[in-house]
């Protein structure tokens, strides 16, 4: 059960962590409203690098933004989270998979491997968390310039990159989740046991201690 979890949770970290990498990089974070365009044959849209203009034709033309300071700060913010949960995602990828009930890794105990587990699943929650506020954040804004009547800029609809910033967002969550659960699952092993025998004989008292159920020879301490 609690390998099945982990493996499941690690595919759904996999998965969140290359859509995120596709919603940090896609350039369609926010597109043109077609009621602003003068003609359909033309779309702008915008993401966190460059704003971008294309035709009907087929032609797309690309601009980078051309500094960093004069951006808005929420642009900004949404860049740096995005850079911290691809961060992250990377780090609990590495993790999770050195936990992993299947994965050898030396003579490490399980005790030590469902908390490397969990240490991953919290991991991959977080960068879900950072992706989420990121892209809901973004959205916000359009939705709120849109419906703004004061707003005298060009509106946008919400895009495509806002779309895989969720879906990211809640397989990274699911998937750290599941992670968390299968480390709780793991069954400690139970303690070592020690016991005493007594005897007495004429040459005076004997006490044979058992050695730790830990020992790997198995054999008795003798006192």
């Amino acid at each position: 059960m609690a390998v099945g979890l982990q493996i499941v949770g690690l595919f759904l970290g996999v998965v969140s962590w290359c859509l995120q990498s596709s919603c940090t990089s896609n350039q369609v974070w926010k597109m043109r409203s077609q009621s602003e365009s003068v003609t359909t044959s033309q779309w702008q849209f915008e993401g966190l690098w460059m704003s971008c203009a294309a035709t009907s034709m087929g032609s797309i033309q690309c601009s980078k933004f051309k500094t960093v300071l004069g951006l808005s700060a929420h642009l900004q913010t949404c860049r740096a989270l995005m850079i911290l949960s691809l961060l992250f995602g990377l780090t609990s990828i590495i993790v999770s998979v050195l936990g992993l009930k299947c994965t050898k890794l030396g003579r490490t105990p399980e005790q030590v491997k469902a908390k490397i587990v969990l240490s991953g699943g919290i991991l991959f929650i977080l960068s879900g968390l950072f992706t989420l506020i990121a892209v809901s954040w973004y959205a916000a804004r359009v939705i709120n310039d849109f419906y703004d009547p004061l707003y005298g800029g060009v509106r946008f609809e919400l895009g495509t990159g806002l779309y895989l910033g969720w879906a990211a967002a809640g397989l990274a969550i699911l998937g750290g989740s599941m992670l968390c659960c299968s480390s709780k699952s793991t069954p400690s092993s139970p303690p070592a046991r020690q016991f005493s025998y007594y005897s007495t004989t004429g040459q005076g008292r004997s006490i044979y201690r058992a050695a730790p159920a830990s020992d790997a020879s198995g054999s008795k301490a003798y006192v």
